[in-house]
């Protein structure tokens, strides 16, 4: 199958199937969980730094 017939085979799948954008919950509590893991591991470096910021200075 060539790719031009795969891609207008897609196009007309979508065009008959439109995405709603539709999210599941489970996906959400993911990203959530993601992003304040992200912040706690940024803020508990950033404090470890500032910590010991004067004594990084003297290496």
């Amino acid at each position: 199958m060539h790719l031009t017939t795969r891609v207008q085979d897609g196009l007309k799948e979508a065009a008959r199937q439109p995405d709603r954008g539709d999210i599941s919950i489970t996906t959400v509590i993911i990203w959530v969980a993601a992003v304040a893991g992200a912040l706690a591991i940024a803020g508990t470096i950033a404090v470890v730094i500032a910590k010991y910021n004067g004594q990084l200075n003297g290496l």
